[in-house]
């Protein structure tokens, strides 16, 4: 029984559950997560480092592609 799976997902934003961008709801797609850690855990980072925060976010969702177009 494989425990990994030979398919690939691809990094897409996810829109339909997007709060603002859609980068926390496309990586906790991607990963099999729950958005809302993925968001707690971008809120706790942006409070010690703000600037990374900010610029690893825009950074996300600038290389990240909308859904529709990668299909």
């Amino acid at each position: 029984m494989a425990i990994f799976s030979t398919h690939r997902r691809k990094l897409t934003l996810d829109k339909d559950r997007a709060w603002l961008f859609g980068v926390c709801s496309g990586l906790a797609r991607t990963v099999n997560l729950d958005p809302a850690l993925l968001r707690v855990t971008g809120i706790v980072v942006a409070l010690f480092w703000p600037k990374l925060m900010i610029a690893g976010y825009l950074i996300a969702w600038l290389i990240m592609a909308d859904k529709l177009t990668r299909q």
